[in-house]
């Protein structure tokens, strides 16, 4: 359940100072440590299948929605199972993990108590389906902050495409250009961005290759969660400063 009993990083009396009326939060990697479960579900899945998946091989998959992922392993990878069969067993394996170990990040914590209690409309978007999303925030008692639930199943296309943004605003009722995005990989930023919305990133890989998407943020911090402060995200949010 939501704990007010922390000292307040924002003070009621203070004015907004951005035109940010709602937060947007993607979930896994971003308000919860969950990657590595989905990792180890798609491992375990294509390992049945002879495919010796890495680390490596799924940095390109971070950020995008299950149903891309298994489209595009399926093509890589020249299996023949049905995709719906894959997403569900994928989905089996992850919950059992998911279960076990999905530790919400303190600082994003931190950052959404404060957001609520200053009275910001909230909401996750999420590519994991909805059941899982659920699932985890209910695990996790953080359900009670949120106005507004989204799976990327739910609309036409997942992220990098800003289908999933644009209907979370929808359903908060606030205006896209309105809303802040907190994300995690660099298709989440760019859909946020192309849904025309503010976007805060935090990495949880970072090269050169990705510079590009992650260029876009209105704030980024490199290092991930390891330097994430929800305390500068809402002096970000109150004030005109830019950078950390």
């Amino acid at each position: 359940m939501p704990d007010h009993g922390a000292k307040s990083l924002l003070h009621a009396s203070t004015p907004r100072g951005r035109d940010i009326d709602a937060v947007i939060f993607d979930l896994d990697g971003t308000l919860v440590d969950s990657e590595p479960n989905y990792f180890e579900a798609l491992r375990k899945v294509l390992a049945e299948h002879r495919v010796d998946f890495t680390l490596e091989c799924n940095r390109r998959y971070v950020g995008i929605g299950v149903k891309e992922v298994v489209d595009h392993v399926k093509a890589v990878y020249a299996i023949d199972e049905a995709a719906a069969v894959m997403m569900e067993r994928i989905n089996a394996y992850y919950i059992d993990f998911a279960k076990k170990n999905t530790p919400v990040f303190p600082e994003m914590k931190k950052l959404v108590a404060e957001l609520k209690k200053h009275d910001y409309p909230l909401a996750v978007a999420s590519g994991s389906s909805r059941s899982i999303i659920e699932m985890i925030l209910s695990t996790a008692d953080m359900e009670p902050y949120f106005d507004v639930v989204i799976s990327s199943e739910e609309v036409g296309k997942g992220k990098p495409e800003p289908d999933v943004f644009l209907e979370a605003a929808k359903r908060l009722g606030i205006l896209p250009e309105r809303c802040l995005v907190i994300e995690d990989s660099q298709y989440g930023v760019l859909a946020a961005k192309s849904a025309a919305m503010h976007c805060i990133a935090m990495p949880g890989s970072f090269d050169e290759s990705m510079q590009a998407h992650y260029a876009m943020a209105d704030l980024l911090f490199k290092n991930g969660i390891h330097d994430f402060s929800a305390e500068q995200v809402l002096k970000w949010v109150r004030t005109d400063c830019l950078a950390v």
